[in-house]
């Protein structure tokens, strides 16, 4: 007889899901800052980083928590892959479309979801494999229909591209970190071996930077307090209680927030194949969930059923 979740590994579940979702949604925002700031990418991404290590540092004194040594050696390695990450994406924003950004980093998502099934053993129903084909194909609708865009670039794409691999290394080598680091600590590791990784790559690779202006400053503190602080420590906090494949496949809805509010911030285009493909992701990730939900619901109801008997 198989092990099932208990009540309260499904009720915990549950939250993590909630928790991605919003993670998600603050991670809409940051491309959104990012394109409106001036600043170039690799500048960019090193103020946020020293300002997101700020933030993390002034969580652990609030929660009264601490950054040890060896709780630093044994989360560095996220920070090189998250600096690589951002350091890729925040440049690729300032060559090409948001919506390009967006949509190839949503190939990310589908990356976890194929090595969570085949290296964590992760069970995946026929049908969601087949709800995540559908949402891919979404995602890839949102691409093409932007092609066309002034502000398309190849070069910007294929910087956008590096980013799935240096995505998926920091995705999973945070879900195998969480199960021995708290989520404050681990962010806050990451976010300063990210620092010292970013700064000097910007100066080696971009030049000296010039001092920020008030609107830059807006857009590194909001990145770096939104999708950075919230959002992330958010989905590192849920490792422990949902699975990569789906907290994957949630996160594959944050480009096509980031599409409309470019749309609507920003006055980029947004062709009714985009808005058709946006329909698709949202769909196709929303019947997932819902058939999860219903699965959880009736293992609630039969171990309720065991209990009375």
């Amino acid at each position: 007889m198989f092990d099932r979740p208990s009540t309260s590994a499904r009720s915990a579940r549950r939250l993590g899901i909630v928790a991605v979702w919003i993670a998600t949604f603050a991670w809409a925002w940051g491309y959104i800052l990012v394109k409106w700031s001036g600043l170039d990418g690799l500048h960019f991404a090193m103020f946020r980083l020293w300002t997101g290590a700020a933030i993390s540092c002034l969580a652990l004194l609030g929660t009264r928590r601490r950054l040890s040594r060896e709780a630093f050696r044994a989360c560095a390695l996220g920070g090189v892959f998250f600096a690589a990450d951002i350091g890729l994406g925040f440049s690729a924003i300032k060559h090409t479309t948001i919506a390009d950004v967006a949509v190839i980093g949503a190939l990310a998502p589908v990356a976890i979801v194929i090595v969570s099934a085949r290296r964590l053993h992760e069970h995946i129903e026929g049908r969601d494999w087949v709800l995540v084909g559908v949402s891919f194909v979404g995602v890839a609708g949102v691409a093409i229909a932007s092609s066309g865009s002034p502000s398309w670039s190849p070069f910007g794409d294929l910087l956008a591209v590096g980013g799935i691999a240096t995505w998926s290394a920091y995705w999973f080598f945070s879900r195998h970190v969480r199960e021995r680091a708290d989520p404050i600590v681990y962010f806050a590791s990451v976010m300063v071996a990210a620092a010292l990784i970013m700064t000097p790559t910007a100066f080696l690779l971009a030049g000296v930077p010039h001092w920020p202006a008030a609107r830059d400053w807006l857009a590194i503190v909001g990145v770096a307090l939104v999708p950075g602080f919230v959002g992330h420590t958010l989905v590192i906090w849920s490792h422990r209680h949902v699975e990569s494949w789906l907290s994957a496949l949630v996160t594959q809805c944050s480009p096509v927030v980031t599409v409309t509010l470019a749309w609507i911030l920003l006055g980029e285009s947004l062709p009714p194949l985009a808005i058709a493909g946006g329909a698709i992701v949202i769909v196709a990730t929303g019947v997932v969930l819902v058939a999860a939900a219903r699965r959880d619901g009736r293992a609630d109801l039969d171990e309720a059923a065991e209990r009375v008997s």
